[in-house]
């Protein structure tokens, strides 16, 4: 709205007013014309009012303001008859009139204009004309006013002393002069046709190309060489008739500079007489109106050319639009480009980490192996112990990295329990304070009454523990760590995170230290695979990372903020759990392998021959007779067989009919079979409880015998150890 109204001092109160409460509505979608005419009105010095719409709402300048009296500034922007009812009576006719396509005309209107706290008497000229929209129709009306109460008021004071002395009259007619020379941007003159003087104010004589010095010194025919020849005859004639009938004058008329350029001018003047049938005195005001006829131009080619400019402006903003799409379209593929190269990038790194580890791991492996053949060749096995340590070490090695993977892509299986966050804090701090070294001060601050969370307690233990020798790594010198846990509620917006934030309430575990820091560019990869800032051989880069895939895979959410030379925090939000009452888990304690009881028997399925092979070899070791089966099919006729099968062993991921498909099945053939499963990576076995029912339990690939061993033994049902 600024740029229609910034050439008045209105424009505040126009930005002040809530269109889209008014019928004119939101000033965007103003018609062009309606613009046009507002800036019309804002332009003239002359007083304006536009009514507009079937509701003739009022937009007006601030010379109209001053005619408005208190009506003003509660009127701009409302409807006329709303503004105005005590004159509706003489509006009424006049409105609907100019709505058919007439103009109207009145001379010396009287009014009466509530200012403030009195009344003020007024004269006005009004002109009434129709303005079209850019269908051809009648869409507002606009009123020109020119205020004549001074003129008037001194009309009526000659008319009363019409008899008296020629100085009386000379008084008045100059109170008139001065009058009219003191209204701001109006040239006035006075022609004493007795004395044929005539003189002019400067504005005048300089809307008329003369020198103001040479007012009173040129006669008035000099005044009209400056007026287009097309108009001089038609304004002679128009002056004469004034003078001749001793009436009012109004003319419209254009000047012509010696540059060619034109101006319209508004002319107004009356004639005075001493005696009946004997003009004596011509005086009047003249207003340069070019700025009004531009804009009336305008506004008469906007209506005659709107059609064309429709239809051009249509083509344009097709022609726009296309470009839009092709530029969309290049945008589209040059942002593919972009996330195909930062996907090359980050599976470049993971696969360039994983493969550097694993290398490594496969080295100590095979080549322990290799020896091991080598020696037991050789008839040396009293010394291949120590390559079977390393072998084992490296495959213990190989299977915590593959942990951290799916801990990473949110693949790993959980196994959800509910658990008090500070009974669980409590019973690590022993275990952090050995792990970070007498050079850090350790300060574990519990929250009171904090709630329970339903969370995979060793993956959460494996992740404070992780937390702590990032931070005691950080301090070489020595610092302080704490380790603290609070209830928190977040609401979406109190942290930022690339994952969505479910509002709700959380329990914050928090270690921070006062340590290097990160630098901006550090902080930006923390959670990016194999990312590492230690030496080589001291930190695969998958701590942070795996702890991201946990939180998000808990339903939680990790913050990590850092700033070089003063410290880290990190925090890490897991979701409250509503639960009355909180089992602790007993701790596990490290037996040797239990033995089967003669005749139990496991029925094994494993689509791996070299994993089954391991398999059985265990269960005959243990003393459980197996049976095997590469795939549900062939499971399926040992399960419809008379065969005693004590427990199903399946792997998740068979070939064809998968394993929790199986133990469907084959509870159907035997109801009550406890089923254990085996998996590396199965994402359907993700959540344990979703996934796992009553007498079924899970185990992760790789395995310890002992650890095999102890599930197999526990999922066998007590009557059958009779």
């Amino acid at each position: 709205m600024s740029a229609v109204f910034s050439l008045s001092q209105l424009a505040p109160l126009s930005q002040r007013v809530n269109w889209t409460l008014t019928p004119l509505g939101e000033v965007a979608d103003w018609p062009q014309s309606l613009r046009t005419c507002v800036q019309l009105v804002m332009n003239s010095p002359m007083p304006m009012l536009l009514l507009w719409g079937k509701q003739l709402t009022q937009v007006y300048n601030d010379s109209f303001a001053v005619l408005a009296g208190d009506k003003h500034p509660s009127s701009f922007g409302q409807s006329v008859h709303q503004s105005w009812p005590e004159y509706r009576d003489f509006t009424q006719p006049i409105i609907q009139a100019v709505l058919a396509g007439e103009s109207r005309t009145y001379i010396d209107q009287y009014f009466l204009i509530p200012d403030r706290q009195h009344t003020s008497e007024m004269w006005l000229d009004l002109t009434f004309s129709p303005v079209c929209d850019e269908s051809g129709e009648v869409a507002g009306i606009l009123m020109m006013a020119v205020k004549t109460s001074r003129r008037r008021r001194t009309a009526i004071k000659l008319r009363q002393r019409s008899q008296a002395s020629r100085k009386a009259q000379h008084d008045t007619e100059e109170r008139l002069r001065l009058a009219l020379t003191a209204t701001n941007g109006v040239g006035t003159w006075d022609w004493n046709i007795d004395e044929d003087l005539f003189v002019t104010d400067s504005r005048f004589a300089q809307m008329h190309g003369i020198e103001p010095q040479l007012s009173g010194q040129l006669p008035i025919t000099a005044y009209l060489q400056g007026v287009h020849p097309e108009d001089r005859g038609l304004l002679t004639r128009s002056i004469k008739t004034c003078i001749t009938n001793n009436s009012e004058y109004a003319e419209e008329y254009r000047l012509l500079g010696i540059d060619g350029h034109v101006r319209w001018i508004f002319a107004r003047g009356r004639c005075f007489s001493a005696e009946p049938h004997r003009t004596r005195r011509f005086m009047g005001a003249a207003l340069d109106i070019t700025e009004r006829k531009k804009t009336e131009q305008a506004l008469l080619n906007l209506n005659e050319t709107l059609e064309e400019r429709v239809a051009e402006r249509t083509q344009a903003l097709a022609e726009a639009n296309l470009q839009l799409q092709q530029e969309m379209v290049e945008r589209e593929r040059a942002e593919d480009a972009l996330r195909h190269a930062q996907k090359m990038e980050a599976v470049g790194q993971l696969t360039g980490g994983i493969a550097h580890d694993f290398n490594n791991m496969l080295t100590g492996i095979i080549g322990s192996l290799d020896l091991m053949k080598r020696y037991i060749a050789a008839g040396r096995s009293a010394e291949v112990g120590r390559f079977t340590d390393a072998a084992v070490s490296s495959a213990q090695r190989a299977a915590a990295l593959t942990h951290r993977l799916l801990a990473f892509s949110r693949r790993q299986s959980l196994d959800r329990q509910p658990l008090d966050p500070n009974h669980l804090v409590s019973s690590l701090e022993e275990l952090f304070r050995r792990t970070k070294g007498a050079h850090i001060d350790l300060n574990v601050v519990l929250g009171a009454n904090i709630w329970a969370v339903n969370t995979d307690a060793s993956q959460l233990e494996s992740a404070l523990l992780n937390l702590i020798i990032n931070a005691r790594d950080a301090m070489p010198q020595g610092g302080q760590l704490t380790v603290r846990t609070l209830n928190s509620y977040l609401d979406g917006s109190d942290i930022s995170t690339l994952e969505p934030v479910k509002a709700g309430d959380y329990v914050m575990f928090e270690v921070s230290d006062n340590g290097a820091g990160m630098t901006p560019q550090v902080l930006a990869k923390a959670f990016d695979p194999f990312f590492t800032t230690k030496p080589i051989g001291q930190g695969t880069g998958l701590g942070l990372s795996m702890i991201y895939g946990f939180a998000q895979q808990s339903g939680g959410h990790v913050t990590l903020d850092s700033e070089s030379g003063n410290g880290t925090c990190v925090r890490l939000f897991l979701p409250r759990h509503h639960s009355p009452q909180i089992h602790p888990r007993p701790a596990s304690s490290s037996v040797d392998a239990p033995c089967a009881i003669e005749g139990e028997c496991v029925l094994l399925v494993e689509d791996d021959p070299a994993v089954r092979m391991l398999v059985l070899n265990v269960l005959d070791e243990l003393g459980y007779t197996a049976h095997q089966a590469p795939d549900a099919k062939t499971a399926l006729a040992l399960l419809e067989s008379s065969l005693r099968i004590d427990l199903l062993v399946t792997d998740v991921g068979l070939p064809g009919m998968n394993g929790r498909q199986l133990a469907e099945i084959a509870r159907q053939h035997r109801p009550g079979l406890n089923v254990l499963f085996m998996t590396g990576y199965a994402e359907t076995a993700a959540e344990r409880q979703g996934f796992l029912e009553q007498g079924m339990d899970m185990i992760g690939k790789p395995f310890s015998v002992e650890q095999l061993a102890t599930m197999i033994r526990g999922m066998i049902p007590t009557k059958n150890q009779a």
